[in-house]
């Protein structure tokens, strides 16, 4: 430890970007790879780690910053005890969750730095040490959003991907998953297994995981060329292998839809962390109550195989664009059991999301870019989830189904493997479908709320006519198309209207007993406000 030197540490030597999320980026470094090396004990919670990292330095940074959880006073948190850089010992500097590491001048000529940190300590949080539902001890990585500097040192943030090895020894009655596909097993002396495995694909830290514990798995299945994997507890060996394998049918779904399928392998891992399911890369982990035999768990395992696609692959850059991964698995996900049950089942799912929405709206009266907001799991909520959906509805009915889909498979391949923004996601729907939606996504994620609709009706002068009006009441006015469904008497039909002000009125044919109903084919983000 030479912390002394760390003094020679300017801030405003580094060239950062601060971005809307508040995360402080280094535009000039980037990180190409880590390799974790991490030993796991039955006789304590402690971790023993050595992170090998390799960053492409593309400007004259003299130091290179990682988020790392330090030692706290409950007896938790990670304490470094030696940093090499290209193999010589450095200056390092570790406090206020940040290890700050200089070299001498040898650093500042190498476009690439290896960087070496090893270190212990009880993990916090990230690292989920704990026992599951049959009493086993288990250990599982649960990054999301930025908890997996709680024992890796790293950039805690999606903006900077990068591939990955797990080198996890541990003793021999585990097994190991992980992300990517595994290069190593060997048994050691003393009861001990080195498990290795490799991702070569950038990843942010959110999705990079591996789980230790006793596990029984099997191949489920196999789509083009892309291995499909059940890991789950001995216990529910038949029952998790059957459950799991649904998920080979939301593979093929979504690489028909957009793109061929972006990692290795599917692995479907009964797990115990804080989340129903965390899409890890290639490394799906499920709650360990998802499993029952009964198959009952499709629609939470088709939400996280989309992710692989967008919230994975594609990247949000900024944390309060998340809509682009959980608002597209959310959407997706309908899309998925739409194909196999029809529209009505499309439009039930789009009906529940609304009523999310409005109750959501309720709680709290925000949009879904929302920059106010700090705490990055206050954005796991309707608005990212549901109303992001109804963006993606909307967006598909006003560009039209084949331009919509196309637009997917376009936004996929040109941002593969790397990151994004919202106007890097219109732009690509502008370009497939040859309009101007800057007004449509404005209003739709920047803008607060949704249209508030007073609808009344009045029979005209005009014999059989009646004047109808379309009021919005909420605070901003939102522009949009509007189905309305006539019924009259028997009869029914469909009248359109383009709603751009504040009060619209249009003229209907009805006898005396005319009935309205709004967005009969359920099209529109709204609610109804009484008369």
């Amino acid at each position: 430890m030479k912390r002394s030197l760390a003094i020679i540490l300017v801030l405003s030597a580094f060239h950062s970007l601060f971005a809307q999320d508040g995360y402080n980026r280094f535009k000039n470094l980037d990180v190409l790879h880590y390799s974790f090396s991490l030993t796991l004990s039955d006789s304590t919670d402690k971790i023993n780690g050595s992170a090998a990292i390799d960053i492409l330095r593309r400007g004259n940074e003299k130091a290179v910053i990682l988020d790392l959880e330090g030692s706290g006073t409950a007896g938790r948190g990670m304490k470094v005890s030696r940093v090499l850089v290209s193999g010589g010992e450095a200056a390092w500097s570790h406090k206020d969750n940040r290890l700050e590491i200089v070299a001498g001048i040898d650093f500042v000529r190498q476009d690439t730095l290896h960087i070496v940190v090893d270190y212990s300590g009880i993990p916090s949080d990230g690292l989920i040490i704990s026992r599951n539902k049959y009493g086993n001890r288990t250990f599982f990585a649960d990054h999301w959003p930025d908890r997996a500097h709680r024992y890796l040192p790293c950039i805690d943030h999606p903006y900077d991907k990068a591939g990955v090895d797990f080198i996890i020894s541990a003793p021999d009655t585990y097994s190991v998953v992980a992300s990517g596909m595994p290069v190593e097993i060997s048994r050691m002396p003393g009861n001990i297994t080195i498990s290795r495995w490799h991702e070569s694909n950038p990843l942010a830290t959110k999705v990079m995981t591996f789980g230790a514990a006793r596990f029984a798995s099997a191949l489920t299945g196999e789509y083009e060329g892309t291995p499909v994997w059940a890991w789950v507890y001995p216990e529910n060996r038949l029952e998790g292998f059957s459950d799991y394998s649904l998920a080979i049918k939301p593979l093929h779904f979504y690489s028909s839809l957009i793109g061929r399928y972006p990692y290795g392998k599917l692995a479907n891992v009964q797990s115990k962390t804080i989340y129903g399911g965390l899409e890890n890369a290639g490394t799906i982990f499920y709650s360990e109550n998802s499993v029952n035999g009964k198959g009952s768990s499709e629609g939470l395992i088709a939400h996280e195989v989309a992710h692989q696609w967008f919230g994975d692959c594609v990247t949000e850059a900024d944390w309060h664009h998340v809509w682009l991964s959980e608002g597209f698995a959310t959407y997706l996900t309908s899309m998925y059991f739409e194909s196999k049950q029809g529209r009505t089942r499309l439009e039930a799912d789009m009906k529940a999301a609304r009523t999310r929405v409005l109750r959501y709206w309720e709680r709290k009266q925000a949009p879904v870019i929302d920059t106010s907001v700090v705490r990055l799991m206050d954005l796991l909520n309707a608005n990212s989830y549901q109303k992001g959906a109804w963006v993606l509805h909307m967006l598909r009915h006003r560009t039209g189904d084949e331009n919509f889909r196309s637009g997917l498979r376009l936004f996929y391949s040109r941002y593969l493997h790397s990151n994004a923004l919202t106007s890097d996601f219109q732009a690509v729907m502008e370009e497939v479908s040859g309009q101007d939606l800057d007004a449509f996504f404005r209003q739709w994620l920047y803008v607060p709320g949704q249209p508030e609709l007073k609808i009344t009706s009045a029979e005209s002068s005009a014999p059989g006519t009646w004047s109808v009006t379309i009021e919005q009441v909420q605070e901003h006015l939102f522009v949009f198309p509007l189905e309305l469904l006539v019924i009259d008497g028997k009869e029914e039909r469909i009248v359109k209207i383009d709603v751009n002000e504040r009060k619209e009125t249009l003229t209907v044919k009805a006898g005396r007993n005319l009935e309205l109903k709004p967005d009969p084919n359920i099209n529109l983000l709204f609610s109804t406000v009484s008369n």
